[in-house]
């Protein structure tokens, strides 16, 4: 798995706020790579989609690399 995606509904008074609640949300979980990749501010509140990155592209996953090296063993 190298990203999760969760996209929820908040009720909040602007779109920066539902950004923010995503954030912390994802933060709270444990992640520390998270990012907002959708939001829309509609009525009572924000529709969200957040990201958090285990491996962003690119990444050397950490099973694949020697020991001596960060893998794992």
């Amino acid at each position: 798995m190298d990203a999760l995606d969760v996209e929820t509904f908040f009720v909040c008074k602007n779109e920066e706020e539902g950004r923010n609640l995503m954030l912390g949300l994802l933060k709270g979980w444990g992640f520390k790579d998270v990012d907002v990749v959708f939001a829309q501010y509609e009525g009572p509140g924000a529709r969200i989609r957040g990201r958090a990155y285990i491996y962003r592209p690119a990444d050397q996953y950490a099973w694949l690399l020697p020991a001596d090296k960060g893998g794992q063993k």
